[in-house]
């Protein structure tokens, strides 16, 4: 730990989920205040380091910017909220593609937006993280979930093109794009599967945790690929 965030304010969402627990406690470990959206009404036990903010639905664009309106001096925003689901689309309802539009690109571009605000309005700059997934910049690894491979794609082409809108204001704007996450989840929809293979959550929140810090001087526009071995 270097504690290069020491005193900086980030903004994560879906903080309490498996892979937002994991980026929460390795942002305080380098000396970050971690603000996290809860959408429930019910906030979890407080816990120094962390502010829960229950009752935000990341869908609504005002609640959003309500949410981003209350932190000051913001540095950094992490976009970990989203949802998936399996389905070849001969089979799905279209209901299914808007519902996780709304999960991973609407809730990304409108937190995308409120972060942007807030960290042109201090002048200081600041880092935007996404995630996108594998099947968004590898298109035929999606086949058997199109719809997810489709809203997680609309996040990549967010960053990409955010990044390049902001690069002046010294904003830098990335994604990753995991394959297989080792989360509880996970192993319990694919018990069989070789878990040393996957993606450690570890693994995950060391890169964000780098591409929020001041470290990060020059990539940006990035979606980097963080794959299972093969």
């Amino acid at each position: 730990m270097t504690a290069s965030l020491q005193g900086r304010n980030i903004v994560v969402t879906g903080g309490t989920g498996a892979l937002g627990s994991a980026v929460v406690s390795r942002l305080l470990g380098e000396g970050a205040t971690c603000h996290v959206p809860v959408h429930g009404s019910k906030a979890p036990a407080e816990e120094p380091g962390v502010r829960y903010v229950p009752g935000i639905d990341l869908t609504d664009a005002k609640a959003v910017d309500q949410f981003f309106s209350g932190i000051d001096d913001l540095w950094a925003s992490v976009h970990l909220a989203g949802g998936f689901a399996f389905g070849k689309t001969v089979d799905a309802e279209p209901e299914i593609l808007m519902k996780l539009l709304q999960m991973n690109a609407v809730t990304a571009w409108l937190c995308c937006r409120a972060a942007a605000l807030a960290m042109t309005a201090t002048g200081k700059g600041g880092r935007i993280v996404n995630v996108a997934a594998r099947p968004a910049i590898e298109q035929r690894t999606g086949s058997g979930m199109a719809a997810y491979a489709a809203s997680k794609a609309a996040v990549a082409a967010t960053t990409a093109a955010l990044g390049e809108e902001l690069k002046g204001a010294n904003i830098l704007v990335n994604a990753i794009a995991p394959s297989i996450l080792d989360t509880p989840a996970n192993r319990d929809g694919m018990p069989k599967a070789d878990f040393s293979k996957w993606v450690s959550l570890e693994s995950a929140a060391d890169l964000i945790a780098f591409l929020v810090s001041p470290q990060n001087a020059a990539t940006s526009s990035a979606i980097i690929p963080l794959y299972a071995r093969a």
